[in-house]
């Protein structure tokens, strides 16, 4: 019996398409117009989200990272900033397991602390990665990875708030209904 059914392939594919398609497009654009890395975070941790909802299977967030990390990689070799959000969705993947899908995704009150939560912490560790290793220009550590820290903020919390709005509109991944 395969652990990913086609079902869970499809959404770690759909949503890789959709970071890899706007991290590939708008986040460099924002990224030259303000030298501020919410873009990236709100698109990663937005995607991830809605990913781990869909399948409540560990190993959706990591895939779906590694393949957003290799898509843009691959289009864009110089992005090596991808490291750090690979361990960012990796950490997601660890923590909402460790949490449990009943708690970190389907009750309410819980589920938005824990996304929020775990989504803010997995982006101030990807700034941390990112600042440490891959940032050419002097900045202060700290403020990048609060920088990632907020735009992972911002993405748990648009990212739950698009699974709630879903739930009260009965649209379900079809494994719960």
């Amino acid at each position: 019996m395969t652990y990913f059914k086609t079902r869970d392939i499809m959404a770690i594919i759909m949503c890789t398409a959709f970071w890899g398609a706007l991290n590939l497009t708008l986040a460099p654009i924002i990224w030259q117009m303000t030298h501020l890395p919410f873009t990236c975070d709100v698109l990663g941790f937005v995607t991830l989200t809605l990913a781990t909802w869909w399948t409540r299977k560990l190993g959706t967030a990591s895939l779906t990272g590694l393949l957003v990390a290799v898509l843009t990689l691959t289009l864009r070799p110089n992005a090596l900033y991808m490291f750090g959000f690979i361990t960012a969705s990796i950490l997601f993947d660890i923590l909402t397991r460790l949490v449990g899908y009943q708690n970190s995704i389907e009750k309410p009150l819980p589920s938005i602390v824990s996304i929020i939560s775990f989504s803010t912490i997995c982006a101030g560790v990807a700034g941390l990665i990112i600042g440490r290793f891959f940032l050419e220009f002097p900045m202060a550590l700290e403020l990048f990875a609060g920088l990632h820290a907020t735009g992972g903020f911002i993405g748990g919390a648009v990212g739950i708030t698009i699974i709630r709005a879903l739930m009260a509109r009965k649209v379900m991944p079809s494994h719960i209904r």
